[in-house]
Parts: structure tokens; C-alpha cells; sequence
């Protein structure tokens, strides 16, 4: 069985995480994105945005890590070897920009089986040094329930 004592368990903050420029460069070559918002500083500040800005998706670089963290942790008891990803959703207050100095902090929201399952839902809530939200992602993963069922 899977202990439903975790549900509502809210991690210690994690950071701060430095949003670097070449980061950003770097992330948006990795995933084809030639977005000059994502390259070129001269056609961010045109935008309006005082440095460049993350791709979509460039929050996983910083709380994954997290999250990787407390399901490799003995007292949660994940199976991370065997585990998939079964779901991703970020939610933006604002967008990510190179010089931010961002912390996250893990909540667990949701642990049920089914269908011979374990499914355990994370949300990360983003901030920044002031302490203003970012971003709140949802994390859905998957891993098998095993003999405790």
C-alpha cells in the first residue's frame, strides 16, 4: 500500500537557482527552438522583457532535480527505476528571464494506485528572490504498485 501520510507534505524550499543566458541558449538549441527571444538579447528588450526569456518548458532543468531528489529518498519508498512520466503542466505568473534567482518549493498533492499503479502527483510552485510566484508546475508520474497493492 502506498502511505497516504505524504499527501499534503510540502518539501523545504530548494535554490536559489541562477538563470543563466547561455542556459537559456543552450536549453532552446536543445529542443530546436530558434525563438530569437530565446537567443538574442537585443530582441528581448525590443519585447519588453529585461533579459531573455526561458522556452516553455525550461523550468524541468531546475525542478526536476528537486524532485528526482525526494523520490530517490529512502523514507518516501518510490520505485524510481521503474517509474514513467505520465504527465507535465506549468502554469506562468510570469515568464522565466536570465537573471533570476528562482527557488522552488515541492508539494505533494495527490498518491493513489490504480490499475496496478501507483500515480503520484507534484506540484513545484516557482518564485523569485522577492519571493513573487513564477511558475506552478504539475508533475503526474507512474510507477508500478508491485506485491503491496
Amino acid at each position: 500500500m502506498v502511505d497516504q501520510s505524504w499527501v499534503g507534505h510540502v518539501l523545504d524550499p530548494a535554490g536559489p537557482y541562477q538563470v543563466g543566458r547561455e542556459k537559456i541558449r543552450e536549453f532552446a538549441v536543445a529542443i530546436g527552438d530558434g525563438d530569437p527571444l530565446f537567443h538574442d538579447l537585443d530582441a528581448a528588450r525590443a519585447a519588453g522583457h529585461p533579459d531573455l526569456v526561458a522556452p516553455p518548458t525550461f523550468p524541468v532543468c531546475f525542478t526536476m532535480p528537486v524532485i528526482e531528489a525526494f523520490l530517490r529518498d529512502p523514507a518516501f519508498g518510490w520505485d524510481y527505476t521503474r517509474m514513467v512520466h505520465g504527465d507535465q503542466r506549468i502554469a506562468y505568473h510570469r515568464p522565466v528571464r536570465a537573471g533570476d534567482e528562482l527557488t522552488t518549493v515541492v508539494h505533494v498533492d495527490e498518491l493513489r494506485t490504480r490499475a496496478g499503479n501507483h500515480m503520484l502527483t507534484l506540484r513545484c510552485e516557482v518564485s523569485d528572490a522577492a519571493g513573487a510566484p513564477v511558475a506552478t508546475t504539475h508533475t503526474m508520474l507512474v510507477s508500478p504498485a508491485g506485491e503491496d497493492a
